[in-house]
């Protein structure tokens, strides 16, 4: 059973395992290593980089790991069958020795260094995209909070001081009539405001949760496009980390801008769940569905809400077929993801 075991763990792990002989001929390997380099049992293993140009003394063993037994480890780059480099760790270890012939054969393990970078450089630009997302989410923000605080109140003050004008010139009906132009031409330009500031940032996210903001969204749209009927169905949803909850709104604005753009769709159901550890959400229309193969170089609004689902560190379900309708099935931590 052991010996099952350990196969097992030989065959399948990431790390390309390799037995040697004294003079560098490969006995023994794993698949991993023969996809890492290319080798094959009875090729010798060449010097890494570091070996080829090391100053070494006369009678100095030619293999650094070797010659320093004490280093655990040693990253260098390794030439491969086909004569690239590759960046990898590298670590060995002396696993038996011939009492008659005096030969010893080398255990040799390599890690790929090049995926462990990609990986790195990978985490680093996600944590970038998320303190740009959080950044702008930010401004969006304050820039709401000065519309509505500041040339809200500027402008209602204005329509206040229109109104205690009017009360002044009741005889003239020219001057009336143009003060009543004046306050229809104020009262929209107070609309657009408030219209932009929610864009922005819709203050009752920041008051009241995610759960009334949505309802507010789909009235607005309900609005704009009465045949579309739009169901919010939730469970256990009450307020969550603030980064989540605005990501999640943007997530469903951005969804049900699509739907009423392009799907055609005449009934939309979003269902929301909240668990103790994840919130899951699902969003499907009736419409007229799309490829995705043939709108991956256009749908942006589906890969911004990727991205944040990404930012967040949940999955995204992209399921659509030609007349059939889309759906989207979400699944995020309720808690703001700590940085690495």
């Amino acid at each position: 059973m052991n010996s099952e075991y350990l196969e097992q763990i030989y065959e399948h792990i990431q790390d390309g395992i390799i037995i040697m002989r004294e003079n560098r001929e490969i006995v023994m390997m794993n698949p991993a290593a023969k996809r890492l380099t290319g080798w094959r049992v009875g090729d010798y293993v060449p010097y890494c980089s570091y070996c080829m140009t090391d100053n070494r003394k006369e009678g100095k063993p030619t293999c650094y790991l070797i010659a320093n037994n004490e280093v655990p480890s040693f990253l260098s780059e390794m030439p491969t069958y086909h004569g690239e480099n590759i960046d990898v760790e590298m670590s060995t270890a002396a696993i038996y020795s011939d009492s008659d012939t005096g030969e010893t054969e080398y255990l040799l393990v390599l890690r790929d260094r090049e995926t462990f970078k990609q990986a790195k450089e990978a985490a680093i630009n996600k944590k970038m995209i998320r303190a740009l997302t959080e950044a702008k989410e930010s401004e969006h923000k304050r820039l709401a909070r000065e519309l509505h605080d500041g040339v809200g109140q500027s402008l209602y003050s204005v329509s206040v001081a229109l109104k205690a004008i009017e009360s002044f010139v009741h005889d003239n009906a020219e001057l009336n009539n143009y003060i009543s132009e004046v306050r229809k031409e104020l009262q929209k330009v107070m609309n657009d405001v408030n219209a932009y500031s929610q864009r922005l940032r819709p203050h009752s996210l920041d008051q009241l949760g995610l759960e009334p903001t949505l309802h507010t969204m789909i009235d607005t749209i309900h609005k704009r496009t009465p045949g579309l009927k739009i169901k919010l169905t939730t469970q256990g949803l009450d307020r969550c980390d603030p980064s989540v909850e605005i990501n999640l709104y943007r997530i469903t604005q951005e969804a049900l801008h699509n739907i009423t753009k392009y799907a055609k769709a005449s009934k939309v159901d979003i269902y929301i769940k909240k668990s103790n550890t994840h919130i899951y959400i699902m969003i499907k229309d009736n419409g007229i569905g799309f490829d995705r193969k043939k709108t991956q170089n256009e749908g942006l609004g589906l890969k911004h809400i990727e991205e944040r689902v990404d930012q967040l560190n949940g999955t995204c379900k992209i399921l659509s077929k030609i007349g059939e309708g889309t759906s989207i099935d979400i699944v995020v931590p309720r808690w703001r993801p700590k940085d690495d």
